[in-house]
């Protein structure tokens, strides 16, 4: 079986991150990519799950509107309300998360330098 999803798009909110009991660090956004077919244009909004290092660079360094590429694989949860009725939630685990925007510049500093991992 073959389970990948590229995605390039606009994080929908500020990454959360926060960590397992045992210190492993696990950050969650949103992300909407566009598609346009003939003169309409559709919308995509799908949850990002993203573990560890990665993790914690995402949480610090993306932010609502930042553009990223997520390529990862895809994920279903099910479970049963108080109300008896099965539900489900479909999310992307991220293997890997590139930032697309452009290198924000430090101040006092050319814009050539800077600390960021990009």
């Amino acid at each position: 079986m073959f389970n990948k999803v590229i995605l390039v798009g606009n994080l929908t909110r500020d990454p959360e991150v926060r960590f397992t009991p045992n210190g492993k660090a696990v950050a969650k956004f949103g992300i909407a990519t566009n598609r346009k077919y003939g003169d309409k244009e559709e919308t995509f909004f799908g949850e990002v799950t993203v573990w560890d290092r990665q993790a914690e660079n995402v949480a610090e360094y993306l932010k609502k509107g930042s553009k990223a590429l997520v390529s990862g694989r895809l994920n279903t949860n099910k479970w049963e309300d108080a109300n008896g009725k099965t539900q489900s939630k479909t999310e992307i685990i991220a293997e890997e998360v590139k930032f697309m925007d452009s290198k924000p510049k430090k101040e006092n500093t050319p814009s050539d330098e800077t600390d960021i991992p990009y």
